[in-house]
């Protein structure tokens, strides 16, 4: 066994590092974050391309009616199986369900998460793309919490592999490092687990655990939710962290090599798939402070269809006016290439919007205001009804 004392500036990481424990490793950092993140960027070294200026997208339509449709079920992931998982876990743990879960303290509420990135990972083993899959890691577990408006406090990652490649390994844990100052949080610890034979040379796999914290009366859960309000949708940067056993069939059957120019693209199909997913927590806190957000849903695994009714009162549901944003080139060349129907690439992807908000009218015409005057780009993407489900038009 090994312990190391690190000590640091208040603006760096300090660190108690390392133990050793049948393969595993126990970190735990001590952490002020206060600088800005650097823009990061993906590229596969030297493999020359042409650019060209992706095309406006304003429509979902199949490539060929003749060829197989692929889904998400087909591709081993079982979507109707997860939420009935969910449902008897509810039955054990009452209250179970939520983007977050929420715990009071005082005249607050702990707000807890936790994912992982999924087979995003294979195409990160593929492209050798290790620096951006950590903001990955903390970005599915703190937009979840920030739909509860709650601000991060602290994350904790697990890092787990057959043989451990320091080098390697230093790239991803740097990349949960650049995702938790993009939230505000701190990397509070983390554990890595060296485990021979259970994974393939050369992989790993990631989860991740976030912790935030929002004043009861300032809690965002979707009860205030009427007829009428609107839903505004934030853009996303790509595929983000779901959907990717699909998109690896899709890639399969294409023929396309992830250096290959993605059709209608400015960047290779690597590049776009690999694009870190976007931290909302910043964005969406500001716009909370300034009043009339009712309820947030992330839209991760279930897209559009499953994710947001889940922040709606009984009897509530959505109409989404498809052509109120251009659907981005990487969801128009999966969708033709797997010959997926429009109800599978909305049941699977977030198909460019990768955060909802619902919001009343008043607040509605201000941010989009906002966005008017360029503060960001966010687009009215639909209103609430009567009536529950997620309707199209």
């Amino acid at each position: 066994m090994e312990a190391r004392i690190l000590q640091s500036s208040s603006r760096c990481f300090s660190s108690l590092d390392t133990s050793f424990s049948s393969g595993s490793i126990n970190r735990y950092r001590f952490s002020s974050v206060t600088s800005s993140p650097k823009p990061l960027s993906i590229s596969f070294p030297q493999t020359p391309r042409t650019r060209t200026r992706a095309p406006c997208v304003l429509s979902m339509s199949k490539k060929d009616d003749d060829a197989e449709s692929l889904n998400y079920k087909d591709s081993g992931v079982d979507i109707d199986a997860g939420t009935e998982l969910v449902k008897r876990i509810a039955k054990m743990a009452p209250g179970i369900g939520g983007f977050g879960g929420l715990f009071p303290l005082g005249d607050s509420f702990l707000v807890a998460g936790t994912d992982g990135v999924g087979t995003k990972l294979k195409l990160a083993f593929e492209t050798g793309i290790h620096h951006t899959i950590g903001i990955d890691l903390v970005a599915m577990s703190v937009n979840d919490i920030v739909t509860s408006g709650a601000k991060p406090l602290f994350f904790l990652d697990y890092f787990a592999t057959s043989r451990l490649d320091v080098d390697l390994a230093e790239k991803v844990i740097k990349g949960i490092v650049d995702g938790c100052e993009q939230s505000g949080c701190a990397l509070l610890g983390g554990e890595t687990a060296e485990m021979p034979d259970f994974y393939a040379e050369g992989e790993y796999d990631l989860s991740g655990f976030a912790v935030g914290i929002v004043k009861k009366e300032s809690v965002i859960n979707g009860k205030n939710i009427v007829a009428g309000d609107v839903l505004i949708g934030l853009p996303s940067s790509g595929v983000h962290s779901n959907g990717f056993s699909l998109v690896r069939k899709v890639v399969a059957r294409s023929g396309l090599s992830l250096k290959d120019e993605l059709p209608g693209g400015s960047t290779t199909l690597g590049e776009a798939l690999m694009a870190p997913t976007i931290i909302y927590v910043k964005q969406v806190l500001d716009i909370i402070s300034k009043g009339g957000v009712k309820g947030i849903a992330h839209i991760t695994g279930g897209g559009f269809t499953d994710n947001i009714p889940r922040v709606f009162p009984d009897g509530l549901g959505a109409v989404i006016h498809t052509d109120a944003w251009e659907l981005p080139p990487l969801f128009k060349w999966i969708q033709q290439s797997g010959n997926i129907e429009d109800s599978e690439m909305r049941r699977t992807f977030n198909l460019g919007i990768g955060m909802v908000l619902v919001v009343s009218p008043e607040a509605a015409s201000r941010i989009l205001g906002e966005a008017n005057n360029g503060d960001y780009v966010a687009y009215r993407i639909g209103e609430v009804i009567n009536g529950e489900g997620v309707s199209y038009h």
